[in-house]
């Protein structure tokens, strides 16, 4: 397995189900850690680790969420996977698109179809919003980011640490908000979408747009809280795993 871009926390390489997770805007590989733990040895979990953050911080980010898919799609295809072994995709935010995107290259491009794909805390790639933090300076930015609560307040206080932290916030920003979803056919694998019922970021009404995009329709899931309402249920949404791809 190539550790540059793919990170297993808790090896469980006879689980019957490999789930690959994708961080959101300004997270890593690491954000992922828990999850391995709880679902090991059921699940197989593994987690992107993006350039420009952590032991690839000298690597420049990249601004572009295809681009972005499209590296990760071909470290997949280069995995070795055990016969019978299923494949599924977690993502929060920005890493939800970028695993939709991932999704549409191995069913269309490789002939994979996944056990089922999870977006969460992203609304449907239909639904487009005017969004330009990338363009605010440092302090804008750092003030959404604790508008959102996702961001450890002393890692934005730190003058150091802000200086490394915030260019790769704000490539992330860029991918995100200028992607706007190619022509082509999307997933037909099952779907889940989580969402919280007071996230800034996307609406209830914006997360069940998703069913648009894939055959069967997707199955909404609804959780008290904002855009990281997943630290507050992550018992809850690893049971969610668990009953979609076990």
């Amino acid at each position: 397995m190539n550790d540059l871009w793919l990170r297993r926390y808790s090896p469980a390489p006879e689980a019957p189900v490999r789930l690959v997770c994708f961080p959101h805007a300004g997270s890593s590989a690491s954000y992922y850690h828990w999850t391995a733990g709880r679902l090991a040895p059921a699940v197989d979990v593994l987690a992107v680790q993006y350039p420009g953050r952590q032991d690839r911080r000298h690597e420049p980010p990249i601004e572009d969420v295809l681009v972005l898919a499209g590296h990760v799609y071909e470290e997949l295809l280069g995995l070795e996977t055990p016969d019978g072994t299923a494949l599924a995709l977690f993502g929060h935010s920005m890493g939800a698109t970028v695993a939709y995107e991932v999704a549409r290259l191995l069913e269309h491009k490789a002939g994979i179809r996944l056990r089922r794909l999870f977006v969460s805390g992203r609304r449907a790639p239909s639904r487009t919003r005017t969004e330009r933090v990338r363009l605010g300076d440092d302090e804008q930015v750092a003030a959404e980011l604790m508008r959102l609560s996702g961001t450890d307040a002393r890692l934005l206080a730190d003058p150091e640490l802000r200086e490394l932290f915030l260019p790769v916030v704000r490539a992330d920003y860029a991918a995100i908000e200028t992607y706007r979803r190619p022509p082509g056919p999307d997933p037909t694998c099952p779907l889940t979408v989580l969402v919280g019922d007071a996230d800034p970021l996307t609406t209830v009404e914006e997360a069940r747009a998703w069913d648009a995009h894939t055959p069967g329709g997707a199955q909404v899931r609804v959780f008290p809280g904002g855009h990281f309402f997943l630290d507050d249920h992550r018992e809850e949404i690893a049971r969610v795993i668990e009953q979609g791809v076990l």
